[in-house]
């Protein structure tokens, strides 16, 4: 098992802590970064609630731009 998790709706799991890396698809605009504080899914899937780098929190339902960094990385 991969120590990165693709997002794929079938199977993305994730726990409090860990990082979600979201890529950006916008000129100008780079990767945005935060760490998971909630999981509100059955059994770790999505939504997730992610306070990212600048401090913002927002609810997330990973798209195929996202990745999940175990906590313990």
């Amino acid at each position: 098992m991969s120590a990165v998790t693709p997002f794929d709706n079938e199977s993305m799991m994730a726990k409090v802590g860990d990082r979600l890396l979201v890529h950006g698809h916008v000129v100008g605009r780079g990767d945005r970064q935060g760490e998971i504080i909630e999981v509100r899914g059955p059994d770790g899937s999505p939504p997730y609630l992610v306070r990212y780098t600048d401090g913002r929190e927002s609810l997330v339902y990973p798209g195929p731009d996202a990745i999940v960094e175990p906590a313990d990385r």
